[in-house]
């Protein structure tokens, strides 16, 4: 690697971890140039945690959410600046993207040879876009969400206009009466945009994830110079947060912290429990 890849990853690397140059660049040293290597390895240190800064990506652009008699589409669609988000031709084909998406639910495949407005396809349409803008444009992902099972709700944080935004929440709800306590599913939705939660129930969250963590967990309390024993009892609370924490139905309510999500579903059923059924929360770039 050479002096000035070594600079431009240690520069990356403190702006992923808030951790200074020296440790940076043993870090890499460590791992061979490896960033992701590198983040694991500062974090099992103790030097770094799991931060927001951790989770920040270079990629931009914009989700849109379409909704009609009850159904939901989602899709998002990147682009390398937040300069390009905001050019007008980028939103006009991002909004017939968004109208084309709920039309074949979700079904990138259908999409790319979709005939759009102007006669032409949507993979020529995108090709021709990325020439005039002169910016990698690339659609994400999608997803459907139909009325056969439950009601469905959305919430777009910080909307630039209807339906378009960076943070993009949907949620699907059983038990709930339309006018009388559906309400409950648009501050769900709202409550997942600003918690991010990975999945519904501490049983739904992916094992390798949780045992990744456990890992640095250990680690870290284990090179703090805890004896073995504690170490291991430690971390398994540290694990039971990181579960509840991450579980949609253990966090905290966003609008009254003295409460659960689970304590609010629970408060307003009536004769039909309030259960949710599915979720998906989509924030530009993160991921990629």
């Amino acid at each position: 690697m050479s002096n000035k890849d070594l600079l431009d990853n240690i520069k990356k690397l403190r702006e992923m971890t808030g951790v200074g140059f020296k440790d940076c660049k043993l870090a890499l040293d460590e791992t061979k140039g490896n960033i992701e290597k590198s983040i694991e390895f500062l974090r099992k240190k103790g030097i770094a945690k799991a931060s927001k800064k951790m989770s920040r990506t270079a990629s931009e652009g914009l989700a849109l959410v379409n909704e009609s008699e009850g159904q939901i589409s989602l899709i998002e669609i990147n682009s390398e600046t937040d300069f390009v988000a905001k050019n007008q031709d980028f939103i006009n084909f991002c909004r017939e993207l968004s109208k084309i998406n709920f039309k074949i639910k979700g079904d990138l495949d259908k999409l790319n040879v979709t005939k759009m407005d102007n006669g032409a396809n949507v993979k020529d349409n995108l090709v021709n876009l990325i020439a005039k803008i002169g910016e990698k444009i690339f659609i994400r992902r999608a997803k459907f969400f139909d009325n056969s099972k439950g009601m469905n709700f959305s919430y777009v944080h910080s909307a630039i206009e209807k339906g378009i935004g960076k943070i993009i929440s949907v949620v699907k709800i059983e038990g709930l009466s339309k006018g009388k306590n559906d309400d409950i599913g648009t501050k769900v939705a709202m409550h997942i945009a600003a918690s991010n939660p990975l999945a519904i129930n501490v049983d739904g969250i992916d094992k390798t994830l949780v045992d990744k963590e456990l890992e640095i967990i250990k680690a870290e309390i284990t090179n703090s110079g805890k004896p073995l024993e504690m170490a291991e009892k430690i971390s398994k609370g540290k694990i039971s947060k990181f579960l509840n924490d991450n579980s949609l139905l253990n966090q905290v309510w966003i609008m009254d912290p003295k409460k659960k999500v689970s304590d609010i579903l629970e408060e307003n059923s009536s004769d039909n429990k309030i259960k949710v059924l599915e979720f998906v929360r989509y924030k530009v770039g993160e991921g990629v």
